[in-house]
């Protein structure tokens, strides 16, 4: 009933802007040639607006359709903590991306003080966005409450082993563990991150803050977040990382075709 009058409504609207009688037919009305022109005018101009959108919507959508979708699985290192949306990790990396030709929307997928643990419980709700590349950058908080290396690895191993089994290829980003903590910790959860990328043949970035790391002209002032130059700088360096994950999606789906 209510599109009835809206349509109602603008029928009669339209007929009033062309100046055509309120009914044809009429006994004593007179028929407007010339009213009846510009009425099929407007009519047409609208239908031919509309169509327009129609075909910008399903463009949008199919392109949509073709962008890839990468989510970051991390902590406040991903979640952009400290520093504005713009500045941060995955805007940044996306418009890293952009500008290598890559069309990708990157899905900031960051929690402040998450720890392994914490990543592998939402998971899940990682996979809901269907991604095709997930980049796992967790443990720096592990390191930081000297949780054990074994279960770090162990959490670590159930994302990875997720992923493989959802057909969802991966980037892990390696992390440092804290100086305090001694040298038999720093070895045993060092070497986590190497193991792990060789057992599940996934892309490896050594050190997430490669470069960042101890440069206060880089950090905020805590000392362990990156500020907006420090930030551009692990973009520019794992980059190439993540267009090389990329690279390995799009040959064995290149060898499929054929």
């Amino acid at each position: 009933m209510t599109r009835c009058f809206y349509l109602f409504t603008y029928s009669q609207w339209l007929r009033r802007k062309c100046g055509c009688p309120e009914r044809y037919g009429r006994v004593g009305a007179p028929i407007n040639g010339g009213a009846i022109k510009r009425f099929a005018a407007v009519v047409f101009t609208t239908l031919w607006a509309f169509a327009a959108q129609s075909a910008t919507l399903y463009a949008t959508v199919a392109a949509a359709d073709d962008e890839t979708v990468i989510v970051a699985l991390g902590d406040s290192l991903t979640a952009g903590y400290g520093v504005v949306a713009n500045d941060s990790f995955t805007v940044r990396l996306e418009a890293a991306l952009r500008d290598a030709g890559v069309s990708a929307r990157v899905v900031n997928a960051g929690v402040s003080g998450d720890t392994t643990a914490g990543g592998l419980a939402r998971l899940d709700w990682v996979l809901a966005d269907a991604p095709d590349l997930v980049i796992v950058e967790l443990g720096s908080n592990d390191g930081l409450r000297g949780l054990d290396p074994a279960e770090m690895e162990a959490n670590l191993d159930a994302i990875l082993s997720r992923l493989a089994d959802k057909g969802i290829p991966a980037v892990l980003a390696g992390m440092l563990a804290p100086p305090n903590l001694g040298r038999a910790y720093g070895e045993a959860f060092q070497a986590v991150y190497p193991r792990l990328a060789k057992r599940h043949a996934v892309v490896f970035y050594p050190f997430f803050l490669d470069g960042v790391a101890a440069q206060p002209a880089l950090n905020q002032p805590d000392g362990i977040h990156p500020n907006p130059a420090g930030v551009r700088v692990i973009v520019e360096r794992l980059t190439p990382y993540v267009l090389r994950a990329l690279a390995d999606i799009e040959q064995p789906s290149q060898a499929q075709s054929r």
